[in-house]
């Protein structure tokens, strides 16, 4: 299966810095730079396509880049971001303060409004269900996509808090050649 993940547009809390998670955020008003953005990862895409499941999340953001990049996605609640719990709506700054070296280098010990354990298993829930779709994309979130890439990378989730992966940034991963115990 190869999996397509294309992280939503940026919302005004992204602009802010502050961490979204469940909350409903709407994306901002598209810019041209989004624009052009946008039309730049179309090309690729379309040279990745065709696309056997087309997906997004419960939350609007995700529902509304796929609309911007003229898909109708099937909405699937496994591809919700990962819930901060009492730190939505903060900046980001205060979760790191707050938990310093560890949302790093052992985030599976945080426990916010959603285990990172529950994260993980959502998302090995998420690949088996998609598990014989040849060619998926994926709407998602940062937290999520960066949990995915871990898993893709180290078989867990360990390492999600060193990538980066940025509003309207897209990465092919192909799980075809990957032996993951759920497969």
């Amino acid at each position: 299966m190869q999996v397509n993940i294309l992280r939503h547009l940026p919302t005004e809390w992204n602009t802010l810095g502050k961490l979204q998670g469940r909350r409903d955020i709407p994306i901002a008003p598209v810019t041209r730079e989004v624009q052009r953005q946008i039309a730049k990862n179309q090309r690729s895409l379309s040279r990745l396509g065709p696309f056997s499941k087309v997906l997004a999340s419960t939350l609007q953001r995700t529902v509304q880049t796929a609309e911007q990049y003229g898909y109708r996605p099937t909405i699937d609640p496994l591809l919700d971001e990962l819930d901060f719990g009492p730190f939505e709506g903060m900046h980001k700054s205060i979760l790191f303060e707050t938990f310093g070296d560890r949302w790093t280098s052992n985030p599976k010990e945080i426990q916010l409004g959603e285990s990172l354990n529950d994260l993980k298993q959502r998302i090995e829930l998420c690949l088996e269900k998609y598990k014989n779709q040849k060619n998926v994309l994926i709407f998602g979130h940062g937290s999520w996509a960066r949990a995915l890439i871990s898993y893709y990378n180290t078989g867990d989730i360990k390492e999600m808090n060193k990538i980066s992966f940025d509003n309207n940034e897209f990465m092919t991963l192909n799980f075809n050649h990957r032996t993951l115990g759920i497969f």
